[in-house]
């Protein structure tokens, strides 16, 4: 199984009051530690090595999650605290402990899929980068991915067209080398997938679970409830 990387970095300003003193990933759900239900959904799918890319307050994060052994994980750190480098800069900087090939994962997401068939698609798509998308519709949030004929035709964030009925699910598949070549430090990785679906370069693998996370207080709400019951 190829490494992860596990987007943790950012200042969580949607969540407000609640991040300011508690980096997003330590938020807890259904009583304990975000990220600890993460990693051990993780290590469930197949995984053994997560690197974690964490800014604000991530020292908190290495001090709970640790050397990852706890959830048969090999957990590593990559900081860029002060200066954040945006998710593409956070993921260049973490390079030499991701090596060739890794899935990235937003640091919010909880996503309930067969993560060794998102690796396989990559594996045959012959292609540098993978992105997962989900049939959205405008449900969860704006939608900003053209899907067809079981290829991405266009990712777009930024602008929003009548034909984009698909959104970026949460997980990727990249190449080193994309990231090693990109001519800035500091970007966001939504510009690599930007520029790879406009020369056909960016793979789509199509999911069918809907997607939660915890980057808003309402889907922080909605997965607590949702562990909370299972557990019950």
């Amino acid at each position: 199984m190829l490494p992860i990387a596990i987007l943790a970095g950012g200042l969580a300003t949607r969540l407000g009051g609640l991040t300011k003193a508690t980096p997003k990933a330590l938020l807890p759900v259904a009583g304990e530690p975000f990220i600890r239900r993460q990693l051990r959904l993780l290590s469930r799918n197949g995984f053994a090595e997560a690197v974690v890319c964490a800014g604000f307050l991530g020292d908190q994060i290495e001090k709970t999650v640790g050397d990852g052994r706890e959830f048969g994980l090999a957990v590593s750190y990559s900081f860029d605290w002060p200066d954040l480098l945006g998710t593409g800069g956070a993921l260049k900087n973490a390079l030499p402990l991701l090596g060739d090939r890794f899935m990235i994962l937003y640091g919010d997401s909880y996503l309930t899929i067969d993560y060794q068939k998102v690796a396989a698609a990559f594996a045959a798509s012959g292609k540098p980068a993978l992105l997962t998308v989900f049939r959205n519709d405008g449900r969860f949030d704006a939608s900003n991915v053209i899907f067809a004929g079981g290829a991405i035709r266009l990712y777009d964030k930024k602008v929003k067209t009548p034909e984009m009925n698909y959104i970026d699910y949460g997980l990727g598949c990249l190449s080193a080398g994309i990231l090693s070549s990109w001519p800035v430090d500091k970007f966001d990785l939504a510009e690599v997938y930007a520029a790879l679906s406009k020369t056909g370069s960016l793979a789509g693998h199509e999911v069918f679970e809907r997607f939660y996370e915890i980057g808003s207080v309402g889907g922080l709400e909605e997965l607590d409830g949702l562990l909370r019951n299972r557990e019950t």
